[in-house]
């Protein structure tokens, strides 16, 4: 049986412990007294994933019926799935999705249904390249439908592709994707990473357009969203629960699938990074001073290359379909089986090394604001109950945080960084102020809709997911960062963990509690 998740107290005889730090790695030795979360070991995968999918479609929760009987001759059918943005990394093909949906396209088949389109669930995300697409699906999926026009991305500006159906009790307007909208029946295919993918979120926000996303992808949203994956207490999840009933309610007839992986992350040559520092053997140490060295030596464009072409072993651990909600029950059990480690109170300091990828930024580069977005908006909130730290704490977290960005994929960054962050780093302020005249931009609307860049807004998006920390928070301090593009954003740059937690004093006082958040892999603190 694989090992939980476990609280380690530090004391002299623990050795360094490693810090992601962007593309590379560092050990820093924390202060006697702090304590290290770690995470739960990876669950067992299913021994035949595909077995396992069938079953899921013909046995099916909540009050749906099998897959089949809701398949007939003359129909018309909408497969959508999850965006390059899941899972991190990507994983080793088969991907779960051209798993489900090659069994989804066989039943469909077998039932004579003829007009099938598939569709990538991008949002406000990025186009998906013919590369992506063909790792997530497949080659037999993709040459069966792109050269017939039968594969799509979603455009949420593309107003004859869309539908307003109408409005929610809270004023919410629900404007969705007109083919999935007038199919007779929509099949959402989702990988759930972290326990705030899927259920209604799939629909209502992969398939929707800026006016609708809008209502809930805003400061005063992600302020009362304490912490975006527990749902109890998650404004996000609630809007999109609104929305996702309105859908239902409004003759949408959604078939949800879900499947959660287990956190075996990386490949052999990295095996160190899934092992507990004092568990290290020779060849885990003979492995990490060869990549560190070698990682050191090579320039950057190089090592984010080299970085970005792994491919994650990690495995399918459950599947599950029918209606959303109770599919999504069984799959956030699922997903915190696998994540969850209780953890007994706050820190004055929290800490945690920032890897290379985020869901924004695969085959790209992490920019500053990306760095906020996953330190501040996901790192911070990968917990039940309460933070990691108290009320008016720290966070340190360690990352190159380069001034540098995508020009193809991020072009509406670039200007928010030199532009809004010069002028203030208050989100409500940033919210009022600009994303107005960003969302709008024909420009960038035109590069969304033609090239592969993201919509105008994210970066806005980005910036507000942070919001709940900033608020939370009495400082951030980034260890190892460009210092110009550490103090664009409004954060102290730190050379060293020391110089980082002797300057933690000034905020939280002196010999503050020290809390360390150790990934990877992926973990989601319980506290208590």
């Amino acid at each position: 049986m694989p090992r939980p998740g476990f609280v380690l107290d530090v004391d002299r005889s623990t050795p360094p412990t490693l810090f992601w730090h962007g593309e590379g790695f560092r050990l820093e030795r924390l202060p006697t007294g702090s304590r290290v979360v770690y995470p739960p070991e990876p669950v067992e995968a299913l021994g035949d994933p595909d077995d396992a999918i069938r079953q899921a479609l013909l046995h099916p929760l909540g009050d749906s019926r099998p897959l089949p009987d809701l398949l007939s001759a003359g129909m018309k059918l909408t497969i959508a799935f999850d965006d390059v943005s899941l899972p991190l990394p990507p994983m080793e093909r088969p991907d779960n999705r051209q798993r489900v949906i090659e069994v989804v396209l066989d039943m469909a088949a077998a039932a004579g249904v003829d007009d099938v389109v598939l569709i990538a669930a991008l949002a406000l995300h990025r186009r998906m390249t013919e590369s992506e697409l063909r790792h997530a699906l497949g080659d037999r999926v993709y040459d069966a439908f792109a050269p017939h026009g039968l594969l799509l991305q979603h455009d949420a500006e593309d107003p004859a592709a869309l539908v307003l159906l109408g409005e929610t009790d809270q004023g919410e307007e629900v404007e969705l994707n007109r083919r999935a909208v007038e199919s007779d029946l929509l099949v959402y295919v989702n990988i759930n990473l972290v326990a705030m993918d899927g259920g209604h979120k799939s629909v209502a926000t992969g398939l929707a357009s800026y006016r609708s996303l809008r209502h809930h992808h805003n400061v005063r949203t992600m302020l009362h969203s304490r912490s975006f994956m527990d749902q109890e207490r998650s404004a996000l999840h609630s809007s999109n629960w609104r929305m996702g009933r309105f859908i239902a309610a409004s003759g949408v007839k959604i078939f949800q699938i879900e499947t959660t992986l287990n956190t075996d992350t990386f490949p052999s040559a990295f095996g160190f990074l899934q092992r507990r520092e004092w568990e290290w053997n020779g060849r885990d140490r003979a492995s990490f001073l060869a990549v560190s060295k070698t990682l050191d030596r090579t320039p950057d464009r190089m090592r984010r290359s080299i970085f970005q072409a792994i491919k994650s072993p990690h495995r399918m651990t459950s599947v599950q379909a029918g209606e959303v909600e109770a599919v999504h029950a069984a799959t956030t059990a699922n997903v915190y089986r696998q994540h969850l480690v209780e953890v007994d109170g706050q820190a004055d300091v929290l800490t945690f090394g920032l890897p290379y990828i985020c869901p924004y930024n695969v085959n790209s580069v992490m920019n500053p604001i990306l760095v906020m977005c996953l330190g501040l908006g996901y790192f911070f909130n990968l917990y039940r109950g309460k933070p990691l730290v108290r009320p008016g704490g720290v966070v340190i977290m360690s990352h190159p945080t380069p001034w540098a960005f995508h020009p193809v994929h991020h072009p509406s960054y670039i200007d928010f960084f030199e532009e809004v962050l010069a002028d203030t780093t208050d989100p409500i302020e940033i919210e009022k102020t600009y994303e107005e005249r960003f969302a709008t931009d024909d420009w960038y609307r035109h590069l969304y809709r033609t090239s592969h860049a993201y919509h105008g807004v994210h970066p806005f998006y980005m910036w507000y997911w942070g919001a709940h920390a900033l608020d939370h928070l009495g400082g951030v301090i980034i260890v190892g960062g460009d210092p110009r593009a550490v103090r664009r954003m409004g954060f102290k740059p730190a050379s060293t963990l020391r110089d980082a937690l002797e300057m933690a004093e000034d905020v939280v006082g002196p010999e503050p509690t020290v809390t360390h958040f150790h990934c990877p892999p992926m973990a989601m603190a319980d506290v208590r």
